[in-house]
């Protein structure tokens, strides 16, 4: 029946409304959603052109929702069947848009035709947050990296595709960036993960060379070994987002300032990694908020013309 509520034990604000929405009441959910979360992804879109700026709010919003459809509802069951009906609510913003209710999939409608957005990185997305749901402990950096394809580079991918970016190569770089940023964001919350969610993300296989195992991290205190394998991920963490940094020199002035927004936020956080030297089990390291602002005054200078592309990033 037309009323049924399909998100039925997902956070209140993400019920489906009995009434389609019109466009613009979508579009200023999905804006508003993007306004209550200080992210990269957000911010960034103040450096793109305005016409663009409904396309990325309404893919932050998905992207957004699905994460927490997967993150903030406790129980896994409930999760797993939410983030399935998230999905077939996409097919059916595909297929039948129509049919769709969520301001969500009102809002992103326009923007897959407008902007010929394929629907696998959607899809991507989703199968990175239902593998959550049942796999805790990566074996190896390269299970990370696997992971990351699907809950980070589709988040590039859909970047590139909204400003008219579709070459295979420069969608290469991009998924190194991302691929990066997500790993940057693994050791830094080490801690967190492991105590609220039950996550380890370090390769056990790593763990394993330094002598370290589950134990060792539940007890939540640091040695020479834990800060020696973090300052070697972190290492070959920066490596990889600097690889993907030329996509920089290669779109056009607006995404660039976005592009090494991305990229300084990762280096950022692996310096913050660095300025506490490496103890990411009983701390989490937070990006100052001067910091913050310098990342923010690179990118408007970059958008400007000035310190333009990857110069300078180390």
């Amino acid at each position: 029946m037309a009323s049924e509520q399909r998100l039925e034990g997902a956070p209140v604000e993400f019920l489906e409304p009995a009434t389609r929405p019109t466009l613009t009441e979508a579009q200023a959910w999905c804006k508003a959603l993007a306004n209550s979360h200080y992210e990269n992804f957000h911010v960034a879109t103040y450096f793109l052109p305005a016409k663009l700026r409904p396309h990325f709010h309404a893919v932050y919003a998905y992207c957004r929702v699905s994460d927490d459809l997967g993150d903030e509802v406790p129980d896994r069951e409930t999760a797993t069947r939410l983030l399935d009906t998230w999905g077939a609510m996409l097919n059916e913003c595909y297929d039948a848009p129509e049919q769709s209710r969520h301001p969500v999939f009102v809002a992103l409608r326009p923007s897959i035709v407008a902007c010929d957005l394929p629907r696998k990185p959607f899809l991507d997305l989703l199968s990175a947050f239902q593998a959550d749901q049942v796999k805790t402990r990566f074996a190896t950096l390269d299970e990370d990296n696997d992971y990351s394809r699907d809950s980070a580079n589709p988040v590039g991918a859909l970047v590139l595709y909204l400003c008219g970016y579709r070459d295979p190569a420069m969608h290469t770089l991009s998924d190194k960036t991302c691929t990066a940023l997500q790993l940057a964001n693994f050791w830094q919350d080490v801690g967190e993960d492991l105590r609220e969610r039950d996550r380890v993300y370090l390769p056990q296989d790593r763990l394993a060379k330094y002598g370290l195992d589950d134990a060792f991290l539940k007890r939540g205190v640091e040695n020479d070994a834990y800060r020696a394998m973090v300052q070697e991920l972190c290492a070959e963490t920066r490596a990889m987002l600097l690889a993907g940094a030329p996509l920089i020199d290669q779109v056009d002035r607006e995404l660039a300032a976005t592009l090494r927004l991305f990229t300084q936020g990762g280096l950022a956080i692996l310096d913050a990694i660095a300025a506490i030297d490496y103890n990411t089990l009983s701390r989490r390291i937070e990006v100052s908020k001067s910091a913050k602002m310098k990342l923010l005054a690179g990118a408007a200078l970059s958008k400007l013309g000035v310190h333009r592309g990857s110069r300078g990033l180390r």
